[in-house]
């Protein structure tokens, strides 16, 4: 990671964040558009972009009809090494720290460094997390790994303190998406008093009373991914929210 990477500044601000997440597979040019102009609008922190397959081939030609739209920070959220695109701004280095597949771990990262490298992305080390949010998801299928079971606070925070302590810059904690449930209001509050890093929070939130709950549980970070494909509008409501709380821009 760049030591001056201004991208990951802006997770250290201090400032709770809404980040709506973008998987290509899921949107058409116009949806794409539609969330580049309505992020704009809302003044989000940034624009996660990724998801666990990719079909349609249409990565790079999204990701430009997002740059060219909104002036926000587009970070990759990659399913695999095969969704690194130069063209973004940053990128997660997403090391699923609550399986046990060794390819999530450090395979495919091993096989993605050098190009990252030479990428000029700011690149974040970030210990994933998965959690049992009420149904097999993609990612726990796709990374063949068993989720943290939905009640098991103490698992998730001895894995998010080893995260830690193994070097990464932030922990993100994922019900997948689709989830049923996102994560519980214990264990994010349990986690947040645990660590020092910033802390991600995504999967199964549908509602702005989703988000500012968690938020108030201790999420530095909510992303909404599903929600957003149904009804983007919902990226304004949700930032609206977070300006009625008293919450900073971004």
């Amino acid at each position: 990671m760049k030591e001056n990477s201004t991208v990951y500044k802006k997770f250290q601000d201090g400032e709770k964040k809404f980040v709506p997440l973008v998987d290509p597979d899921k949107f058409t040019s116009a949806g794409i558009k539609k969330v580049a102009n309505f992020s704009e609008k809302a003044g989000v922190a940034f624009i996660f972009f990724g998801g666990s397959l990719v079909t349609k081939n249409k990565n790079l030609e999204f990701l430009k009809i997002l740059k060219e739209n909104c002036s926000v920070p587009i970070i990759l959220f990659p399913g695999n090494q095969y969704q690194i695109l130069e063209e973004a701004d940053g990128i997660l280095l997403l090391s699923l720290i609550s399986g046990r597949n060794a390819e999530m771990l450090i395979g495919n990262h091993v096989i993605a460094a050098p190009v990252l490298k030479a990428s000029g992305l700011d690149i974040i080390p970030t210990g994933y997390i998965l959690i049992d949010g009420g149904k097999p998801t993609a990612v726990s299928y796709m990374s063949n790994s068993t989720p943290i079971p939905y009640d098991k606070d103490d698992i998730a925070c001895c894995t998010a303190l080893a995260g830690e302590m193994l070097g990464m810059r932030l922990i993100y904690l994922d019900c997948g998406s689709g989830a049923i449930n996102p994560a519980s209001t214990s264990m994010i509050q349990k986690i947040k008093k645990t660590i020092a890093l910033p802390l991600i929070i995504g999967g199964g939130i549908r509602t702005v009373r989703q988000a500012e709950i968690i938020w108030n549980a201790g999420a530095d970070v909510v992303v909404v991914g599903n929600a957003i494909e149904e009804n983007p509008d919902l990226i304004l409501k949700i930032a609206e929210s977070r300006k009625k709380n008293g919450l900073p821009r971004g």
